[in-house]
């Protein structure tokens, strides 16, 4: 690394002096405001309209190629990439050698005519320029194609800079938001916003991140759902709410999980997890119509077909197809163990049957579910939250959505019985005593809510990340977090 350290040094420099010879000659380096007539789309788009007209277009400046008294270059901004031509008999000599001085990463601003080159590019004859910010730092190299991960994700400017197909991915990202959003305001959900920090992490069974509140004196959580605040709403009188959020959660990073993560939950009265499906459904495969243009995609490699309806599975039927296992002839904890064991798993000999349920589940089942799929009816003992099915008290009225063997959604039916949401906290809280980091916490005031009576409701959280991974194809979760989280680099 020190010759490459010692050569961008040697650079820095370089344009340092550039910078302080411009300003002796009365040229402001970083300049003011630039009125621009165009994106450079739109250059490329309406060529046909915009033919030799002038326009004023902005933007960073990428390539260069000096072919003594004419210039190719380009200048790219948020919208695309457009090539420059600069003539010395058209800007005079002393602007044509200002021109030719100028380094790649300036940003200038350039009123020209819009023509086509003999070989058929769409190009802007440069009749004046103003140089708007001098960059002090050279581009990578081969700016075209910047590939360091670690860089890309600790320098994301010089990503979306580099590679222009990033900058893509986030602007669907926001694409993805905005038409939720514009989904659930049509059905009348009323978009909310609650606390981040809490004295109590409700609402999931994950390890959360602590803090401390200097003034009053009070350690404090940060949340790891939105889920029990919205159902507060519900009881106050609110029929259907939503909140596009961050999430964080004090464990492990891998490319499918980051600590801070963006969520998407939803909270509707008088539904329950039948009308969540159908929701579930609907989000989904209209923000990739908008997006990708249709329902048939591709995820790194694989066909996915989004086409409604998706098929429905029990976890217990979903077992015993993959595994063998008929979970109906297991009676008890230790019957339960014993099967995952002949299964070959490893599992605390104190586990539940619930617990080991979902351990098959999550081991042999999830990871097959590759076109959409709603896994339902999970063990009552992970799913605290979740009112409790009729027919089989040992489960819950509960779905989670897969595609691609990963989770997108999960939902409820949920729980509106006080007294037994008081008998679930007080399972949990004995869980917590055994060493279970990530048992949900005791939370009295949302039991208080409960006894002031919550409709029959049915909620939803969408993983926003994990959805915008899917229909943008990224591989990992980092590729669409614009600042993932890193381990900072030691200085040496």
């Amino acid at each position: 690394m020190e010759p490459e350290v010692q050569r961008t040094n040697e650079q820095v420099e370089f344009r340092i002096a550039k910078l302080k010879k411009l300003k002796e000659q009365g040229i402001n380096p970083y300049g003011e405001r630039y009125e621009r007539t165009n994106i450079i789309r739109e250059i490329t788009d309406q060529f046909e309209k915009l033919e030799n007209q002038t326009v004023r277009l902005a933007g960073r400046l990428v390539a260069k190629r000096d072919q003594g008294k004419a210039c190719f270059a380009n200048i790219s901004d948020q919208s695309g990439n457009v090539q420059l031509y600069a003539k010395i008999d058209v800007l005079g000599e002393a602007k044509y050698e200002g021109f030719l001085d100028l380094d790649l990463g300036d940003i200038i601003g350039v009123s020209g005519t819009v023509f086509k080159t003999r070989r058929g590019q769409i190009t802007v004859q440069v009749e004046d320029y103003q140089l708007l910010s001098k960059a002090l730092r050279p581009l990578p190299e081969k700016w075209h194609g910047l590939k360091d991960t670690d860089l890309r994700y600790r320098q994301r400017y010089l990503d979306l800079i580099s590679n222009p197909e990033v900058r893509e991915v986030f602007l669907k990202r926001t694409k993805i938001i905005s038409t939720i959003r514009r989904i659930l305001d049509e059905q009348s959900f009323v978009e909310v916003e609650t606390p981040v920090l809490s004295v109590i992490a409700g609402g999931g069974h994950a390890r959360p991140f602590t803090t401390h509140h200097n003034a009053l004196d009070l350690d404090l959580t940060m949340r790891i759902a939105l889920e029990l605040y919205h159902k507060r709403l519900i009881v106050g009188g609110f029929d259907r709410v939503y909140e596009i959020g961050h999430c964080f959660r004090n464990e492990g990073i891998s490319t499918k999980h980051n600590p801070e993560f963006t969520m998407m939950e939803l909270y509707q009265a008088y539904a329950d997890y039948e009308v969540m499906m159908e929701l579930a459904e609907k989000l989904i495969t209209e923000t990739a119509m908008a997006v990708c243009g249709g329902l048939k995609l591709e995820y790194q490699g694989t066909p996915i077909d989004l086409t409604p309806p998706w098929p429905r599975i029990s976890m217990i039927e979903a077992i015993k197809q993959y595994t063998g296992i008929d979970w109906r002839r297991i009676k008890s904890d230790a019957d339960a163990v014993a099967a995952a064991q002949s299964l070959g798993l490893k599992l605390d000999p104190k586990s539940t049957k619930g617990m080991v349920l979902d351990e098959i589940s999550s081991e042999f089942v999830e990871p097959k579910l590759i076109q959409p799929t709603f896994l339902i009816d999970h063990p009552i003992e992970i799913s605290p939250l979740a009112k409790r099915k009729d027919d089989d008290p040992e489960l819950a009225y509960r779905f989670e959505v897969f595609i691609y063997g990963r989770e997108i959604g999960n939902a409820f039916s949920e729980l509106n019985d006080p007294l037994d949401q008081r008998e679930r906290f007080l399972e949990q809280a004995k869980e917590k005593a055994k060493g279970n980091e990530e048992a949900m916490v005791w939370d009295e005031d949302f039991l208080v809510a409960l006894e002031h009576g919550m409709p029959p409701t049915g909620g939803m959280g969408i993983g926003i990340d994990r959805l915008v991974m899917l229909l943008t194809d990224s591989p990992s979760i980092r590729d669409v977090i614009l600042f993932p989280l890193m381990r900072p680099v030691e200085n040496k």
